[in-house]
């Protein structure tokens, strides 16, 4: 557990799933992220399907929730969904908490794997993971999900979003400019789907950042290996270069959501004016 502010931070790991090594490093050639990345006899990558759970004595803010329960068979196979070792239910469990203890859920953009576990099926009809919490999502991003472009729109499913409007338990805001929680800032980035917002706890002595898909695992803290599921790589590359740097002075924390094998790190420069990790954590 870390604490910054007023918040006690619990890393939380929900499952894990894989995506196809080479959509996940774009143009990065296989014999590079192979190495810190083995892929499986498919090519695919382990992921984590990683969240983050802040109490402040009040309230029980989760920011993202992972991919969820509600895929068939063969989604699971294809994306090799795994919940054997690690699930929402038992890691919140050890924490001391529950679903129902949960009264915010924040949510950095709606693609499947990060929206996933909204809503969960039961009997054949979609429930509320979180019933006490109010579900919050950028507006723009919203409009984007609801309409995406024919690029994008596999990783968008309604049944993670659209229902949460029905249930009135939605709240759209505007990341660029609303504030929803007390020294919780947003950083709004585009390359990889519009309006993406990245949450930062901001304490006296250290920031965290959660990254989501601008940087989802510690290998991608270079500024080439950018995934080749973003819409605007290069966006992302300028998005990158800002955050790292203003990161790097100031000695942030980086979240990665996807990262299979560490929570979190602090970064430092290169002498070729790129960034590297300089201290992995786990949280």
């Amino acid at each position: 557990m870390l604490e910054i502010a007023n918040y006690k931070i619990h890393s939380i790991d929900t499952g894990r799933f894989r995506l196809d090594g080479g959509a996940m490093f774009g143009v990065v050639p296989y014999v590079i992220w192979s190495k810190t990345n083995p892929p499986d006899e498919k090519n695919r990558i382990e992921m984590a399907l990683r969240t983050l759970l802040l109490d402040d004595g009040n309230r029980r803010i989760l920011i993202d929730t992972g991919i969820g329960t509600k895929f068939k068979e063969k989604e699971e196979k294809i994306y090799g969904v795994d919940h054997s070792k690690l699930n929402l239910d038992v890691e919140l469990e050890k924490l001391g908490y529950s679903r129902e203890d949960i009264t915010d859920v924040f949510l950095t953009h709606l693609h499947f794997d990060h929206a996933g576990g909204t809503t969960y099926r039961k009997d054949g009809e979609l429930q509320l993971t979180f019933p006490n919490a109010k579900y919050h999502v950028d507006k723009f991003h919203y409009e984007w999900a609801l309409r995406p472009s024919r690029r994008d729109r596999a990783s968008f499913l309604p049944e993670n979003y659209a229902v949460l409007e029905k249930m009135g338990v939605l709240n759209l805001f505007d990341g660029g400019k609303d504030k929803l929680f007390d020294n919780i800032e947003f950083i709004k980035v585009h390359g990889h789907t519009p309006h993406m917002t990245l949450p930062k706890i901001n304490g006296k002595n250290q920031s965290l950042l959660y990254c989501a898909d601008l940087i989802p695992t510690s290998s991608h803290i270079p500024l080439p290996f950018i995934m080749g599921y973003d819409l605007n790589a290069l966006t992302t590359l300028q998005e990158k270069e800002i955050i790292l740097e203003e990161a790097n002075r100031e000695d942030w924390i980086l979240f990665f959501e996807h990262d299979p094998n560490y929570d979190a790190a602090r970064i430092c420069k290169t002498e070729k004016n790129d960034f590297k990790a300089r201290e992995m954590l786990n949280l």
